[in-house]
C-alpha cells in the first residue's frame, strides 16, 4: 500500500470561475474538468494539483484533502481496522475511481481513491 498522491480540494460555488486565476494568471493547465470539479495542475514539470469544487460528487460533500492510493480496498480495511470514521463508500464512482471518505482524527474529511479505469 503506497500514497501516489495528494490532493487538496478547494470549495467554490462557481469552480469555472478560477480559471482567469489558476489558468490564465498562475499558468496551470485543466487536468480535469467535470463542470462541478475541475483540477489544474502541470503534468509534465511537476506532480502538483489543485481541485476547485462545488461539491464533492456523488451528492457528498468537499472533502478537506483527497489521497490518491494504489489499493483503496487495502486502505479501508487498515482504517477500519484502526477504527477511523468511514464517512462515505466504498463507492465506484461514475467519473472512473473507487473512493471513501474517512475523518482523520483532527475531524477532516480525507478522500481515499484509486482510479479503476
Amino acid at each position: 500500500m503506497a500514497v501516489r498522491r495528494i490532493i487538496a480540494n478547494l470549495p467554490a460555488a462557481d469552480p469555472a470561475r478560477t480559471q482567469r486565476f489558476y489558468g490564465e494568471v498562475l499558468g496551470l493547465d485543466v487536468l480535469m474538468d467535470h463542470g462541478w470539479i475541475i483540477t489544474y495542475g502541470n503534468a509534465t514539470a511537476m506532480q502538483v494539483q489543485l481541485s476547485i469544487a462545488s461539491g464533492g460528487g456523488s451528492g457528498t460533500p468537499v472533502p478537506d484533502i483527497s489521497m490518491e492510493v494504489d489499493d483503496v480496498d487495502a486502505v479501508l480495511s487498515a482504517m477500519r481496522q484502526a477504527e477511523f470514521e468511514i464517512v462515505y463508500g466504498p463507492a465506484d464512482e461514475p467519473w472512473g475511481v473507487r473512493r471513501f471518505y474517512v475523518r482523520d482524527p483532527a475531524g477532516k474529511l480525507v478522500n481515499i481513491l484509486q482510479h479503476i479505469k
